[in-house]
């Protein structure tokens, strides 16, 4: 029998001045049984530093033609295409045909760092994806805040997110690679 997906669930609250995007959004967010808190909680925060109305999680390690989250337009095209952790070099080549814009969040510190400088060079004509490292600390700090029901607040200003939570609060300072 297939071990089922973890259901959370986070009431979340973006205030982001960089974008004048303010917004609450009430998230159902399933936790796939070999996926850390601190994955889930690094998925949530890049909805909240992308948010908007049409951003959405997906079946994600679920379905392996599906990101960890999209945003679509009215004709169902992919406008925004989110990877968090560190997806191959094909999957970000297929991710950046099917997708007007790709972002990858990789959070593992040097292991991130290394999986850069082996894939880097062979991006270079990806001209609409985007690499972001979310610091390792930051990141466990994160995942530390997970709770199956979850009230998170997130202020982002000069591109440095704070989130909030019941158990506690991370200054997150996400580092643009590409």
């Amino acid at each position: 029998m297939a071990l089922r997906a973890t259901i959370y669930k986070a009431q979340l609250n973006v205030a982001d001045t960089d974008r004048h995007y303010y917004g609450s959004h009430a998230l159902t967010i399933a936790r796939h049984p070999s996926e850390t808190d601190l994955r889930m909680m690094v998925r949530v925060l890049a909805f909240a530093l992308n948010a908007s109305e049409q951003l959405a999680f997906t079946k994600g390690l679920s379905e392996t033609d599906e990101p960890d989250l999209w945003e679509k337009d009215l004709t169902d095209a992919i406008d925004l295409w989110i990877e968090v952790g560190q997806p191959d070099e094909r999957r970000m080549k297929t991710a950046c045909s099917r997708a007007r814009r790709v972002l990858v969040y990789c959070y593992g510190g040097h292991a991130s760092q290394i999986w850069w400088q082996g894939v880097r060079d062979k991006l270079v004509r990806l001209d609409n994806l985007s690499v972001v490292s979310v610091p390792v600390h930051a990141a466990q700090s994160l995942g530390s805040l997970a709770q199956r029901a979850m009230q998170l607040n997130v202020n982002i200003s000069d591109r440095v997110a704070y989130v909030s939570g019941d158990s506690g609060e991370v200054m997150v300072e996400p580092e643009v690679w590409r």
